[in-house]
């Protein structure tokens, strides 16, 4: 993460914009104290992405045994397991 004074800013706000579109996030200071942060609007936080990440690669450990049996998964099938990673 970038820092730049309040006049960098204002003199190159497009571009500091731009970075931000880019997924950049850039610190403004005001005589070097921090003031401000530009961060990008659509971001996602790194805890819910890595849930996401979890919960797509446990979804798709239920596809491949599905494959594997050749058929549906049950419910009480999908019930152990949820509680069997509660333990």
């Amino acid at each position: 993460m970038e820092t730049v004074g309040l006049f960098e800013a204002k003199t190159h706000l497009s571009e500091l914009i731009a970075r931000a579109e880019r997924g950049e996030e850039v610190v403004i200071t005001r005589h070097n104290k921090p003031v401000a942060k530009l961060v990008p609007i659509n971001e996602v936080p790194a805890d819910l992405v890595a849930r996401r990440r979890q919960a797509l690669s446990e979804l798709q450990g239920i596809g491949r045994r599905m494959a594997e049996r050749g058929g549906p998964i049950t419910v009480d099938e999908i019930l152990q397991w949820r509680d069997e990673g509660r333990r």
